[in-house]
């Protein structure tokens, strides 16, 4: 979990940087791209997550 919040946090200041500071706008989409994978990380690990779970 600590690790999903650091990229999230990361991808947040790339983003910042990369719209207010004029020329480093490849920051912002490295941002949006780190934002995308780590969402997608977190949906395969939740998905396998809740197939584990013995039927009752």
């Amino acid at each position: 979990m600590a690790f999903f919040l650091f990229l999230i946090l990361v991808a947040i200041v790339l983003g910042l940087i990369g719209a207010v500071v004029k020329g480093l706008f490849y920051l912002l989409i490295i941002g949006v791209v780190i934002f995308v994978l780590n969402l997608l990380l977190w949906g395969v690990r939740w998905s396998r997550r809740s197939h584990r779970r013995p039927v009752r």
